[in-house]
């Protein structure tokens, strides 16, 4: 593993590239929704995985991930990572806790150390809530005439500073992609960081199928988005389910 002077450098270089865009490091930002697959590749073409180490840091925390081509199976979340046959790392159904920053080291034989690769990942997750449901659930249970509330977060490290400065934002939208604080009917609040936004609304009767949409783009161009759908409703009162 490398020592901690070394991740401490590491750490102050992709900020640095963050912020100010002069470090010369290639930050590779990816966005995904939670639930969805990623795979990311090491920078350099080898013929095998035996030098290649990917670590995981977020804050002040690393933790090797894949260790001169091997798993780690004593972290979290182990059993949905995988390293690939060009070494690229994959992690299987994304969750909130996935964000953060990912490096492949790599070495090639004589034990030169090659160009690392740097990978920012930021995922978007939506939890619903209503009266009658925990909002940790990703099926909620309503019915009509009463209040549901969908909260979309970025999980990002430096999300404040991606949504002032670089052009980051979220909103809600229709089915036809028609944004909702256009319509009375919902209720769209942002967190001080904008890196929050809720949906509240009540549910009526002709709300049969009807589908959200938290949507994230970069410069006005979508990068991902999770949809909610409102399904089973009917006129006869019955309770229903909210599904992602």
């Amino acid at each position: 593993m490398a020592d901690e002077c070394d991740l401490c450098l590491l750490g102050l270089i992709i900020l640095s590239s963050l912020l100010t865009d002069t470090s010369g490091v290639n930050v590779t930002h990816v966005f995904i929704s939670s639930g969805e697959n990623v795979r990311r590749p090491c920078n350099n073409d080898l013929s095998d995985c035996t030098s290649t180490t990917w670590t995981y840091f977020r804050r002040s925390a690393a933790v090797e991930l894949i260790t001169e081509g091997i798993k780690k199976k004593d972290t979290e979340r182990h059993e949905s990572l995988s390293l690939g046959s060009d070494c690229s790392l994959n992690i299987k159904n994304v969750t909130e806790e996935d964000y953060g920053f990912y490096t492949c080291r790599q070495y090639e034989n004589g034990g030169k150390q090659l160009t690392d690769a740097c990978v920012s990942l930021h995922v978007l997750h939506v939890s619903p809530s209503s009266s009658s449901s925990s909002s940790s659930s990703s099926q909620t249970e309503i019915s009509p005439g009463r209040s549901v509330t969908l909260s979309c977060q970025l999980y990002s490290v430096f999300c404040d500073y991606w949504v002032d400065s670089d052009g980051l934002h979220l909103l809600w939208v229709n089915q036809t992609g028609v944004d909702l604080t256009t319509d009375s009917k919902y209720q769209i609040l942002f967190s001080l960081d904008h890196c929050n936004i809720t949906l509240t609304t009540t549910l009526l009767n002709d709300d049969d199928n009807r589908e959200w949409r938290c949507q994230l783009t970069h410069r006005n161009q979508l990068q991902t988005s999770v949809r909610y759908t409102v399904n089973g409703f009917n006129n006869t009162g019955s309770s229903q389910q909210l599904k992602l």
